[in-house]
This record gives C-alpha cells, structure tokens and sequence, in this order.
C-alpha cells in the first residue's frame, strides 16, 4: 500500500460551488490527485477553477445551476450531463451552501426556505441522482460539506444550523443504505474559514476575536485546509469510512 490509495486518474468528480472558496480548493485538490473535474455553480463564470483545473492536465465541464430554482429533475438533468461529457460520474462534492443572519424571532419564511433548499433540499436530490449513477458503475464517493454547526447551536443563523445538522444525519442515514452497493458517503464539517460566509464575522473585530480566542491553531482556515481531507474521502484511502463526518477546525470542537 502506498500513495496509489489516493490516486484519482480515471474518476470523476461533481462540486459543487466550485467557482471560488472552499468549493474550488477541493476541485482543485481532486485534479491534482487525477480527477476531472464537473464544477457547479450558479455563476456561470467558472473559468478560474477551469484554469486551474486544465492547468493540471485535467478535463472540466462547467455547469451553471442556480439549486434554489433547480428541481429534482433539473439535478436529475445535471448528473446526466456529466456523465454525457466526461463519461462517467464517481465522486459527489457537496459543497454549495447559503447562510442568512438574523435573530430567529425576526427570521422570515424567505430566507428559511432558500437556505433549507440549497442547504439541505437540493443536496439530497443530486445526491439521489449521483448514487443511482454510481451504484451502476459499482460504488462510488459522496462527500458533503457539514459545519460546525452541525454539532453546535449557533448565533443568528437557525436554518443554517437546521440545515447542516440535517446534513450530518443526511450523510448517516444514506452511508447505512448505500455502503452495501459500494457507495461511501462521509462528510467534511470545516471549521472558521475565510469565506464568502464568514465575511461578516471577520469584519466584526470583537467577534473575530472571540472566535480566534478558541481555535488552538490561532488561524481562521483556509481552502487549502480541505485538500488532504477531501483526497482522503474521495479515494480507495478511505474506502472503510462510512458515515463520518469529519471536523476541520483547528481544534475548535475540542476547547
């Protein structure tokens, strides 16, 4: 045994979110382990990934998709065209998510929805679709992006907390279905990174302090904090995970 474990030439990968942010460190990590790569996204301005990715030797196919609008056949749809341009489809990112901030007393139908939908809705149903495709081919890897939150309550963010703690069950629930046709489903919980999403508490320097008080590692995270972990799930390395999911914080859980 030895590095051929987490060798990824001749497999296939869907992230989603991939056009910045962790969503494109963890395509680009699959592509310099041999994956191709299909990156979702509602933008449909991915050429940076694409850059990166073809940069590596490695075929992209870009999928613009907004998953609020998309429904079950859209994302039915969606796995097609994957399999139609790259050939074959055997690694799920679910990475694309949304986080809205307001005290839940306040918290509007509007927003609730939007996050359920992207968060946890429309993770299910391209999962769906994936796993029919790789129990097909015999087995596969789907790996959704949990939190901390998961594990945690939370500040001012309720249906990103529902949603992600969905997600951790979701990821139990469908690895003791599946593990028998092959398909590992694990999850990744990333801890403070500096995202999109974590803007807003970055800019707030009492509450960007709090939060780096509590990380042993002393840092916010980084994309490329994901890379090591997400070979792991996706590769024959971690062929006996199932189930998982896996924090990426810096020791933040274990203060």
């Amino acid at each position: 045994m030895g590095l051929e474990l987490f060798d990824l030439h001749g497999k296939v990968a869907l992230v989603t979110g991939a056009s910045r942010g962790l969503g494109q460190g963890m395509a680009v990590a699959l592509a310099e382990a041999g994956a191709d790569i299909a990156g979702l996204d509602r933008t449909p301005d991915c050429d940076e990934t694409c850059a990166l990715v073809e940069a590596l030797g490695r075929h992209f196919l870009n999928l613009s998709v907004d998953l609020l609008a998309a429904s079950a056949a859209d994302l039915r749809g969606c796995v097609q065209q994957v399999v139609d341009g790259l050939g074959r489809l055997d690694i799920l990112v679910n990475n694309a998510g949304i986080i809205r901030r307001t005290p839940a007393m306040d918290f509007s139908e509007e927003d609730w929805n939007a996050v359920m939908d992207i968060n946890l809705r429309a993770a299910f149903f391209l999962t769906q679709a994936a796993a029919r495709v790789m129990r097909e081919q015999g087995g596969g890897k789907v790996i959704n992006v949990a939190s901390m939150l998961s594990f945690q309550g939370g500040i001012l963010v309720p249906s990103y907390t529902a949603s992600k703690s969905g997600i951790a069950g979701l990821t139990r629930a469908l690895a003791n279905e599946w593990a028998g046709y092959n398909i590992n489903v694990n999850a990744i919980a990333p801890g403070y990174m500096a995202t999109d999403n974590t803007a807003p508490l970055r800019a707030d320097a009492a509450r960007s302090e709090s939060i780096l008080g509590r990380i042993p590692a002393g840092r916010w995270g980084t994309p490329a904090d994901l890379k090591g972990i997400v070979i792991l799930l996706a590769s024959e390395a971690g062929a006996y995970m199932n189930g998982a999911i896996v924090p990426v914080d810096g020791g933040w859980l274990a203060r």
